[in-house]
């Protein structure tokens, strides 16, 4: 933990190209910068003829994110305290011209947004005093969108609807969309800000069809840099692929090169999320004894270890037996049934956030999690082993998945130019 600084230091002009938005302190009129993990020790404050004094930001409202680039944000960017996900219809009427302004007016609100900036004079102001803090804002196409704007030719068949499984308890109203759209961020207040300036963006050209709230761990709530956990109590995320693997990018991301039916030319460099609402039947499960949750899992609940020994990252051993001659990991173990050997080399990379949003009128939490994964094509990457989870992962009696949506997601947007303009454009 970095010392508290408890001092005002002397004074400072804020540094030339930084917001003012950034510069502004959490730590309120006092003058007080509160430490935080990585923290730097001092802070800038304007001079003494300014009516206000700015101090700067703890790292943690100070980390930003590009918002141009190769690839879009929020892909693989660290999982983030707090997200948004929604999805937009376009209105009736609305085709290809009112979809190219509405993604200009939300490119470049992500792109101010993302660094700090504040918006126009008629801003909610919610995150005045706050940093980016690792604000993203993701944009997808859904299938639906591309029969609304005259594009049927330029859908992709890899955005073809997902097949039903049998865990499948789908609302169609929370499902699907024309649009869609992920915020991530490490303050509330800062993804919530988002959220409210993307749907005022929209004006008359789109309608909310479904939104979603989620979280996740805060960074610096540990000790060391953890794999995350979900509301299970079980680490989520062990297997995910790493942006430092040789075929990362063949896995999660289309080609450049090349146009296919599967991708065409204007999805170079983007990738497919699909998009699940996950109930997690709690009650059943926090019935069990952790012995019987690890069992489920098929790793030690504590550290993520496979129950054949080692760590979290230790390959787990499938064939290992116990005294008795039983399988130490069990058959229908979620870790066995999901591992990517075990289905063809399927990989997805998994992003998601928990969430809860309340209790029914029998006191049963509506909670779960809002799982995201990535993938350069569904059909190799979500859809193989969903299958195969479906027909036996011991899980799937504490779950029940009760939305659904599969996305288009471009590659990232130019300098001066919009997500999307590919597409809408080409």
């Amino acid at each position: 933990m970095a010392d508290t600084q408890s001092r005002t230091e002397p004074s400072a002009q804020a540094p030339s190209g930084i917001s003012r938005r950034r510069l502004i302190g959490t730590a309120g009129a006092t003058g007080v910068a509160l430490g935080a993990v990585g923290a730097g020790a001092g802070y800038a404050v304007a001079s003494s003829n300014s009516p206000e004094q700015h101090a700067a930001l703890t790292t943690l409202g100070a980390d930003t994110v590009m918002f141009h680039g190769k690839h879009q944000p929020g892909i693989t960017t660290p999982m983030q305290a707090r997200g948004h996900l929604i999805a937009f219809d376009l209105a009736a009427g609305a085709g290809r011209k009112e979809a190219t302004a509405l993604l200009r007016r939300w490119s470049a609100t992500a792109e101010r947004l993302m660094a700090g900036e504040p918006l126009s004079s008629d801003d909610t102001d919610v995150a005045r005093d706050a940093g980016p803090s690792s604000l993203t804002i993701t944009f997808g196409f859904g299938h639906s969108f591309f029969s609304r704007t005259g594009l049927e030719k330029q859908r992709p068949s890899a955005l073809d609807p997902l097949p039903d499984f049998f865990s499948d308890h789908l609302d169609k109203a929370r499902s699907n969309g024309d649009l869609w759209v992920q915020i991530g961020a490490n303050d509330s207040l800062v993804a919530f800000h988002a959220l409210r300036a993307i749907q005022k963006d929209t004006g008359a050209a789109a309608k909310v069809r479904w939104q979603m709230n989620g979280l996740n761990r805060s960074p610096g709530a540990t000790s060391h840099p953890m794999t995350a956990r979900n509301l299970m109590g079980q680490i989520d995320g062990t297997n995910n692929p790493k942006p430092s693997e040789s075929d990362f990018d063949k896995r999660i991301y289309v080609p450049a090169s090349g146009s296919s039916a599967s991708s065409p030319a204007w999805m170079a460099n983007g990738s497919y999320a699909v998009v699940r609402r996950i109930r997690m039947l709690l009650d059943d499960w926090e019935k069990l004894s952790s012995k019987a949750q690890e069992d489920v899992i098929g790793r030690k609940k504590s550290t993520g270890a496979p129950l054949t020994g080692g760590k979290e990252t230790t390959e787990p051993d499938l064939e290992k037996t116990d005294a008795n001659g039983d399988l130490v990991i069990p058959i229908n173990a979620h870790a066995r049934i999901s591992r990517p050997d075990q289905n063809g080399g399927a990989a997805m990379l998994r992003r998601p956030f928990s969430f809860h949003d309340g209790f029914d009128q029998d006191g049963v939490p509506d909670a779960g999690l809002l799982f995201v994964c990535w993938q350069a094509d569904p059909l190799r990457g979500f859809v193989p082993v969903q299958r195969k989870l479906d027909r036996g992962d011991a899980l799937s009696q504490f779950v029940r998945h009760e939305s659904s949506g599969l996305y288009a997601v471009p590659g990232g947007a130019e300098k001066g130019g919009y997500v999307g303009q590919a597409l809408l454009e080409g």
